[in-house]
């Protein structure tokens, strides 16, 4: 079962809007494009987007010389569209072939479906949820999957529905096609949050979500990959612990790194002032992500994330 409406926290008439916050518009649309750096591509599509009577609120780029790429967000305004989006889209695949670029177009018409995925620790799906709640991060939470029955009470106090599914070495597979049904076939959800659950999926499920699923790692990637990474750390002697949010991949904490954020630490420091500290890090970088996943601010390439403002 998956929630269909929007998720609100108990209790129900508790407004998430913030009265001095101006009106959202309805009619926003972003444009992201990426491709090779030439001349003329930010010229066509502003000229693009004024023949149809569009008018270009936001825009953004940036070019990887060595590679010889460049990427734009064009965030744009369609209410006073004097055509029709068929025929924007047609146009944007014309300069698109022109130029040999990529683009993803979102109308923005519906909130995206998000799913977490989460085991025994909590701090991050408490983040998560009450920053939903407060309207920080815009999107459906239609499901919450567990291996645990631990976070049920959670779910419960934001009406989420809660799924537990448990994973064995024999059933793993099994369990895996489950979730999938559920997440795909049932919830259909956008985004996966795996919000420091401790399983690790498979190939399958990264490709079937492909760049669709974060993860937050409690470590400052590529160091200290895999389990207990602050006891390491601490064992290391190191004067800065970090958290990391990238996308899954088939290889294991090897996907396009996202967001990360670090804060010192001493010799005087125990090992429990280490998870502390990193908790810390690991709810506020992985909603950093999120947001910026909903929001289309991201575009991945050779393994590696653009990540506009």
């Amino acid at each position: 079962m998956c929630s269909t409406t929007e998720t609100t926290a108990i209790p129900k008439n508790t407004s998430a809007k913030d009265p001095e916050e101006e009106p959202e518009q309805s009619k926003i649309a972003v444009l992201k494009i990426h491709g090779p750096d030439t001349k003329g591509i930010v010229a066509a599509f502003s000229q693009l987007l004024y023949g149809h009577g569009c008018g270009i609120v936001h825009a953004e780029q940036s070019t990887d010389r060595s590679a010889n790429l460049f990427f734009q967000r064009i965030v744009f305004d369609y209410s006073t569209m004097h055509t029709d989006r068929t025929a924007i889209e047609f146009g944007i695949k014309e300069v698109c072939t022109r130029f040999q670029m990529v683009h993803d177009l979102n109308w923005n018409d519906e909130k995206k479906r998000v799913a977490i995925m989460v085991s025994k620790y909590d701090h991050c799906i408490w983040e998560l949820l009450l920053r939903h709640r407060a309207g920080e991060i815009d999107c459906e939470i239609s499901v919450i999957i567990s291996n645990h029955e631990d976070l049920r009470h959670v779910a419960e106090t934001f009406d989420i529905p809660y799924h537990v599914y448990k994973v064995t070495k024999n059933t793993k597979a099994q369990v895996e096609e489950e979730e999938l049904k559920l997440l795909k076939e049932e919830c259909k959800v956008d985004l996966v949050i795996l919000a420091r659950y401790m399983q690790i999926i498979s190939d399958n499920f990264c490709n079937t979500f492909n760049h669709q699923v974060i993860n937050i790692h409690h470590s400052f990637l590529p160091a200290f990959i895999g389990g207990k990474p602050y006891h390491r750390a601490h064992e290391r002697g190191v004067k800065l612990i970090g958290a990391t949010a990238h996308y899954a991949t088939a290889e294991l904490d090897e996907g396009p790194i996202i967001e990360q954020d670090i804060t010192r630490i001493s010799h005087s420091n125990s090992v429990n002032d280490l998870i502390r500290k990193g908790r810390l890090l690991e709810k506020n970088v992985l909603v950093t992500a999120v947001k910026a996943h909903l929001e289309d601010r991201i575009i991945v390439y050779n393994n590696k994330c653009v990540v506009f403002n």
